[in-house]
């Protein structure tokens, strides 16, 4: 992407949403709640590394071998050509005699968001009249707005002529994120010690009583960590295909809980990470609440507040040892792939004890 923001010729928004923090971070701020992972936070997170061990908190990137999303795609692998010839296990002495190194490469087609990865604040938007015109457009974190900021072929709401490229987001694209570096606390919550692996929606007073009894607290600028146990069944599965699976059978945070979004909104958490699908409870996409949203915890985050979210991390392995220590803090690290424009992005995540 080549585009800029310098000649924007009118403010984004002059009415934000009710509960959202757009413009407190800076008029032009792309990484929201990112905002909260300051110097001081990082050296604290540093101070959680005691055993020098590290937990790689990523799923393989062809993981799951069912694909739970019809538009998202396992990663296509292939080999580099030079000129006719495959670039595997290719001999350089094919064009210069004498020579005995071999070389090998090769090139990857994706979905972005198919295994372990971040949502960029631009993945979900809202029909919403930022700029008090009368009119509800597609806006997203901060106002920023499809068809200036996050292109796409379409303006649905207008007209359905094509637009010409580029395509992606001018703002809020996932590179925004890598350039923090995305390193801080993490904070585990075990959800699966408590709940199972059960298709549970996780309310407020659930919430509580788990960090209640698990003793965790939680601060701002952390990166809030919830393991439902769903990253093992779909290695199970990934081991063996035949192997039972029930892509709906895992706990989630209830994105329906009005008293649960509140407290996401004063926690101060900076990021969430969930090894389920969605880090809100498995989406239906039937029930929505009065205000037209069907994914409210999605809505909270990237639309208002400016929270990534992370789906399908590998959290079990990290949460057992944690548990068995009694810990729940630890050195995250997972950037996203500074990949300009993008929605979303693989990672391979790192939680160091």
């Amino acid at each position: 992407m080549t585009s800029t923001l310098s000649d924007e010729p009118v403010a984004r928004w002059s009415m934000r949403p009710e509960g959202s923090n757009w413009g407190d971070f800076g008029a032009d701020d792309q990484i929201g709640r990112l905002n909260l992972i300051t110097p001081e936070r990082r050296r604290a997170a540093a101070a959680e590394v005691r055993e020098g061990l590290a937990f790689c908190l990523s799923l393989p990137l062809d993981c799951p071998r069912e694909q739970l999303n019809p538009r998202r795609f396992p990663p296509q692998q292939s080999f580099s050509m030079r000129g006719d010839d495959p670039a595997m296990n290719y001999p350089y002495g094919r064009a210069i005699p004498g020579m005995k190194e071999t070389v090998c490469d090769d090139r990857v087609t994706l979905s972005t968001q198919f295994s372990t990865q971040w949502d960029a604040l631009c993945h979900m938007g809202y029909e919403y009249d930022a700029r008090g015109e009368g009119a509800e457009a597609i806006t997203y974190y901060n106002g920023y707005r499809a068809g200036e900021h996050v292109c796409g072929p379409f303006d649905y709401l207008h007209d359905r002529e094509p637009h010409e490229g580029p395509y992606g987001a001018v703002a809020l694209g996932i590179e925004r994120i890598a350039e923090t570096g995305m390193q801080g606390r993490g904070v585990m919550v075990d959800l699966f010690a408590h709940v199972g692996l059960e298709a549970e929606p996780v309310g407020f007073e659930r919430l509580m009583a788990i960090l209640d009894a698990d003793k965790v607290m939680v601060e701002p600028g952390d990166i809030l960590c919830l393991r439902t146990g769903f990253d093992r069944a779909l290695l199970a599965q990934y081991a063996d295909p035949d192997a039972p699976f029930d892509p709906h059978r895992c706990s989630g945070l209830d994105g329906f809980d009005d008293r649960l979004l509140q407290w996401v909104a004063d926690s101060g958490v900076a990021a969430l990470v969930s090894d389920n699908e969605a880090v809100e409870f498995s989406p239906d996409f039937k029930r929505q609440d009065a205000h037209g949203v069907r994914v409210p915890l999605h809505h909270l985050c990237l639309f208002k507040l400016g929270i990534p979210l992370g789906e399908l991390f590998l959290l079990s392995d990290l949460a057992d040892w944690l548990r068995g220590h009694g810990r729940s803090r630890f050195l995250f690290t997972a950037p996203p792939l500074r990949l300009p424009g993008a929605v979303g992005s693989p990672v391979t995540g790192v939680g160091t004890v």
